[in-house]
């Protein structure tokens, strides 16, 4: 018996047009996320695959030794892979992510760097990784692997 395939019955993937986010738009998304905008978070690069962010050192974000909290490392690790995959994809969300941290975080400023590894339809594969600034020199204090999906 032959078996008749109904076109009609094929579930077709049609794929969505995403808008890549570029530096200016991130900029402007970002006005309208209370907790980036507390935090003063200066984006200097989001392109092709790769975000940058930084963050200055406050009081308001320490822990009772002096280091950088953890939430807020994982605030600025998020942050790069999220916006290394919207570099690509557009809008996204995170749907999990592994943070290792290596060193305590002291200094002046925090930098988060975001790359895609792997790019596909419904997932983006990114890792990050987050450096202190202390007297002039840049030290890896935490790094992570993340998986992002498009949002819309």
């Amino acid at each position: 018996m032959d078996t008749i395939i109904n076109p009609e019955n094929i579930r077709k993937h049609k794929p969505k047009f995403r808008t890549p986010a570029t530096l200016t738009s991130l900029q402007e998304k970002i006005k309208s996320s209370p907790f980036t905008m507390w935090m003063n978070v200066d984006i200097t690069a989001c392109e092709d695959g790769f975000a940058e962010l930084k963050v200055l050192m406050r009081e308001q974000l320490k822990q009772h030794n002096g280091f950088t909290h953890g939430a807020i490392i994982g605030f600025i690790t998020d942050s790069a892979c999220c916006w290394a995959a919207a570099s690509k994809v557009g809008d996204v969300v995170t749907a999990e992510y592994k943070l290792n941290f290596i060193a305590p975080a002291v200094g002046d400023q925090l930098i988060g760097r975001g790359y895609v590894i792997k790019s596909t339809f419904s997932q983006v594969i990114t890792r990050a990784d987050v450096f202190s600034i202390n007297r002039g020199r840049e030290m890896l204090v935490a790094t992570a692997l993340a998986t992002v999906v498009p949002y819309k």
